[in-house]
C-alpha cells in the first residue's frame, strides 16, 4: 500500500482536491469511491471522470478497466481515503485542535475557530463533518497557508474517537463535556465517558500535547491525568476565569486571565446559559494562541448561531428559540433549566422526541417529563411515540405533522417558545406555523 499511497498522494497533489459525491465533481477533482448498506460508490467512478475528475479511486476490480491510468484499485476505499488524509497531514505539520463532547462540540469548533481567525489563517470542520469520512475530507483540505486546525470529531460508538485521532493525530484536544447520548450504541455512561476519552488517550502518547479542560465537569477531570492542562471554568486562579452576567434571552459573560483583576465583558449573540462552557473554551484557546482580548471580543460578539442551533427567530406572532438540531438527557435538561430562568412571558414548550437511547429511552423519557413538571411548566407540545408512551398531562403527537395540524387550530400568540429535538423529529419545520 505504501507505494500505491504514495502515487495517490502526487495524484492527489496535482489534483484540484478530493470529492466522494459524484453529483459533485469540480474540475478535476479526485473520486474515491465509497460503499454504504444502500449505496456503491464504484458504480459511479466512470460518471465521476465524465463529470469532470482527473482520477478515480475504486475499490472493486469490475469497475476498474484495465490499461486505463485514470483509476486506481485499492482494498477498501475509506481506508484509502483516511491513509491519504493521515499522510497529507503528516506532509504538512501542521498544528491541529481535536474537539469532541457530548454537547455544544459544533458551536464550541465555531467559537474556536472565529477567535482564532482573528490572527491566523485557519482550516475548521465545515459544518458537522466529523465522522470517518468528514474528518478525513476535512485533513485534505489542508494547504501550506494553514496555520491552525481546528477538528471536530463525533462518536456513537465505542471506538470512534480512537479511530479518528488515528486519522487526524492532533496536538491540542479539548472535549465539551460528556453526557447521556448515543446509550445505544455506547451501551452505557461510562461507555460515553470512555469514548471521549480516547482523545485524552492519544494525546498522552504525544510529547508536548495540551488539553483545554472544563474545570466545573468532574467527568473529564478524572480521566484527564497525566496531561498538560490549560483550565477554565468558574473558580477563581484558573488560566481563564467566568461568570454569566446576564440570558435573557442572549448569554453575556465576563471573564479574566490568571494573575489579572480586570475582567473582559462580552455580549453574544447566543441563546442559553449552557453555552456559557462553550464561549469560555474559546476564549481560552484564543488568549494561549496569543489572540488579543479586544479580538476575542470582536469575534465572540460577531458569531451568529445556524442550523437551529439556539436561533432566536421572531415571528409575527411569536418570539422561538429554536434548538432542533440535536437533543438527549442532558441537552434536554439544560435548555429546560435556561429557558426557567430566562426573563420572558407566556412561555411554551414544544419538545420532540430523544433518539438513539435503546434500553435507556422510556426511562429518560419518563424523567423528562416529570422535570418539565417540577420546572413548573403548564403550556407543553410533546412530539414522538416516547412521549407517547410516558406518563404526563400535556398534549402529544406521534409525529411532527399531526402537530402542524394542531398548530393550525391552536394557533399560538404572544407566546415565548422553546423548540427543541433530536434533529429526527424535523421540528425546523414548524416554524412557519408559530
Amino acid at each position: 500500500m505504501c507505494n500505491k499511497l504514495s502515487s495517490l498522494y502526487e495524484i492527489f497533489l496535482q489534483s484540484s482536491g478530493v470529492t466522494t459525491d459524484s453529483r459533485h465533481c469540480p474540475p478535476r477533482s479526485l473520486f474515491i469511491a465509497l460503499k454504504g448498506a444502500s449505496f456503491n460508490g464504484n458504480a459511479f467512478a466512470a460518471k465521476a471522470l465524465e463529470a469532470g475528475c482527473c482520477h478515480v479511486v475504486v475499490d472493486e476490480v469490475a469497475y476498474c478497466p484495465a490499461g486505463d491510468n485514470r483509476y486506481t484499485l485499492v482494498d477498501n476505499g475509506l481506508k484509502a481515503l483516511q491513509a491519504l488524509a493521515l499522510y497529507h497531514r503528516k506532509q504538512l505539520g501542521t498544528k491541529l485542535i481535536g474537539i469532541t463532547g457530548t454537547n455544544g462540540k459544533t458551536t464550541t469548533k465555531e467559537l474556536i475557530a472565529a477567535v482564532l481567525k482573528q490572527k491566523y489563517n485557519i482550516l475548521n470542520t465545515e459544518g458537522n463533518l466529523n465522522n470517518s469520512i468528514g474528518v478525513p475530507l476535512t485533513l485534505l483540505r489542508l494547504t501550506k497557508e494553514h496555520q491552525l486546525g481546528v477538528i471536530e470529531m463525533g462518536a456513537s460508538h465505542p471506538g470512534d474517537i480512537k479511530e479518528l485521532v488515528d486519522i487526524a493525530e492532533p496536538n491540542f484536544g479539548i472535549i465539551t463535556n460528556v453526557g447521556k447520548a448515543h446509550l445505544l450504541g455506547f451501551g452505557s455512561f461510562d461507555g460515553v465517558i470512555h469514548t471521549k476519552g480516547e482523545l485524552y488517550d492519544f494525546l498522552r502518547t504525544k510529547k508536548d500535547a495540551t488539553i483545554f479542560i472544563d474545570n466545573n465537569n468532574p467527568h473529564l477531570a478524572s480521566i484527564a491525568q497525566g496531561l498538560h492542562q490549560v483550565c477554565y471554568g468558574t473558580s477563581e486562579g484558573l488560566d481563564i476565569t467566568g461568570r454569566v452576567t446576564g440570558n435573557s434571552p442572549f448569554l453575556s459573560l465576563e471573564w479574566k486571565e490568571k494573575g489579572q483583576k480586570e475582567w473582559q465583558t462580552v455580549q453574544t449573540q447566543l441563546i442559553g446559559a449552557y453555552n456559557f462552557t462553550n464561549v469560555l473554551a474559546a476564549i481560552t484557546i484564543g488568549r494561549y494562541f496569543e489572540v488579543t482580548p479586544s479580538a476575542i471580543q470582536t469575534a465572540l460578539e460577531s458569531y451568529t448561531p445556524q442550523n437551529s442551533r439556539s436561533q432566536l427567530t421572531k415571528t409575527a406572532r411569536n418570539t422561538l428559540i429554536v434548538d432542533a438540531y440535536n437533543a438527549n438527557p442532558t441537552s434536554m435538561k439544560a435548555a429546560l433549566d435556561n429557558f426557567r430562568q430566562m426573563e420572558a412571558s407566556n412561555k411554551m414548550l414544544i419538545l420532540g422526541q430523544m433518539g438513539e437511547l435503546g434500553a435507556e429511552s422510556e426511562a429518560e423519557h419518563q424523567q423528562l417529563v416529570d422535570y418539565i413538571d417540577a420546572c413548573g411548566f403548564t403550556d407543553v407540545l410533546l412530539v414522538g411515540d416516547n412521549f407517547l408512551q410516558a406518563r404526563h398531562p400535556y398534549p402529544t403527537y406521534p409525529d411532527t405533522a399531526s402537530l402542524i395540524e394542531a398548530l393550525k387550530v391552536l394557533h399560538p400568540q404572544g407566546k415565548t417558545i422553546l423548540i427543541k429535538g433530536s434533529n429526527s423529529n424535523k421540528l425546523s419545520t414548524i416554524v412557519d406555523f408559530l
